[in-house]
């Protein structure tokens, strides 16, 4: 048997080791609902002023990017899409969300949402913190 490191996988490469990950999965979580999830706001000009990017998985809400302007941040936008995004996730049976950031983003923001820190990883990539909150969405709305 031959092992190979890499630092330029291909796209081939890539799709290979995605697909034997979910054959493998497939048995466990092949009936789970699974769909992305975006919601934006706008300028009066049509530009984005901000978005969250995610995914419900099951009964989890799984935020993967939240931006806000930086021109306009402080005016609540991001609040209301993180509050849109929750609602939606409720309304589509999710219970929980889960997300990460970094020290230098927006811990104190998901924490006064009502986000606990679950773990931390410190000095990560090198001397940052990165830390993974969840949030029961129960009794939320």
């Amino acid at each position: 048997m031959d092992i190979e490191i890499t630092t330029q996988p291909t796209q081939n490469d890539i799709d290979e080791i995605r697909s034997g990950l979910r054959q493998h999965n497939k048995p466990h979580l092949e009936d789970i609902f699974h769909t992305d999830l975006a919601c934006y706001s706008y300028k009066s000009n049509g530009d984005k002023s901000g978005g969250l990017i995610g995914e419900i998985w099951g009964n989890w809400l799984i935020i993967k990017f939240l931006w806000v302007d930086k021109e306009l941040s402080g005016n609540g936008i991001g609040s209301e899409l993180l509050s849109k995004a929750e609602n939606y996730a409720i309304e589509h049976g999710c219970h929980s969300s889960f997300l990460d950031t970094f020290s230098f983003q927006a811990k104190p923001f998901y924490e006064q949402h009502g986000y606990n820190v679950e773990m931390v990883l410190k000095n990560h990539p090198i001397s940052s913190e990165r830390y993974y909150l969840t949030k029961s969405l129960l009794g939320c709305s």
